[in-house]
């Protein structure tokens, strides 16, 4: 099967490429940078240009699947306009995808986009599934919302449309779980505000298997990528410090601390979203780090 990935050289883009590899699939993907274009049997580099509209259309050849993972990183300084690259970062390569299927003739079937789970609102208490309709008011609720939007229109050209809202990604090469680790190693790990706000999170192995699981099973709809297992602040950072044998004695960092040193981007870390993956469960998926604890062995040791 030909597949084009959006993002396929970031953290979990070049995991999927990855896994996808081992069952023979013919990789497309679409790059900024002409210096990351290759052309090799099996994976081929095709340019775009989301913010002037140029795509090359070369790339949709023999595609039947569209996985779209490009997207702004959300854990830089949150200024007015970088959040407004957050946002078109997603939107506008959705957007000019949709614009060149629209009058272009392709053999695409299936459009998977990521989203996250900080389109869920703030709340200690609720466990959220996928038929909730609730929107968060935050900035993270904003850019989930449009992102989505941004990918439901393609049912208007009859193809389904899979949304896969993911949690924080434990990863050893880059991202939450190193940025969560260092302080700690270094003997300044503390539990963040409260320490009682759930954090839905995910393994990397486990995230690219689902996004491979819906290809392969053409599964329809948004699903939750998250671990069966949602923990607090509190238990994540004191799992984290027992695995890489370190102590915490540092209070807790105030709310009101994290909100003067980020700003706004705060909430990254102090919101709470319990987040249920049963929808993924019902439809067959066996995940394989499922527990924090395996995770961290796996990932920390």
């Amino acid at each position: 099967m030909n597949v084009l990935i959006t993002g396929a050289t970031g953290l979990v883009g070049s995991k999927l490429v990855a896994l996808l590899y081992q069952d023979n699939h013919i990789i497309h993907y679409l790059s900024t940078s002409k210096s990351k274009l290759k052309n090799d049997f099996n994976y081929k580099g095709f340019y775009w240009n989301p913010s002037t509209g140029e795509i090359d259309k070369n790339a949709f050849e023999g595609v039947s699947v569209i996985i779209h993972l490009a997207g702004a990183s959300i854990s830089k300084k949150w200024t007015t306009s970088y959040k407004k690259e957050i946002i078109e970062s997603r939107v506008e390569g959705a957007n000019l995808i949709f614009e060149t299927l629209k009058d272009t003739p392709h053999q695409v079937t299936q459009f998977i986009s990521a989203s996250a789970v900080g389109i869920y609102p703030d709340d200690l208490n609720y466990v959220y599934h996928e038929n909730n309709t609730q929107i968060d008011e935050s900035f993270l609720g904003e850019v989930t919302q449009l992102w989505e939007a941004s990918a439901n229109q393609f049912k208007s050209l009859s193809i389904s449309v899979s949304i896969v809202r993911i949690g924080v990604v434990f990863a050893k090469e880059s991202g939450a779980l190193v940025e969560m680790t260092k302080p700690i190693r270094y003997g300044f790990g503390a539990v963040l505000g409260s320490g009682q706000q759930y954090v839905s999170w995910i393994h990397i192995d486990d995230l690219t298997a689902i996004f491979k699981y819906i290809l392969d099973a053409n599964l329809k709809g948004i699903y939750n990528a998250v671990s069966p297992y949602p923990i607090t602040n509190e238990e994540m950072t004191k799992a984290i410090a027992k695995t890489i044998n370190k102590p915490l004695f540092l209070p807790n960092v105030p709310k009101f601390v994290l909100n003067l040193l980020l700003g706004e981007m705060h909430i990254i870390l102090t919101s709470s979203q319990n987040v249920s993956c049963r929808k993924i469960l019902d439809a067959g998926f066996q995940f394989h780090f499922a527990s924090l604890n395996k995770s961290l062995q796996n990932l920390l040791k």
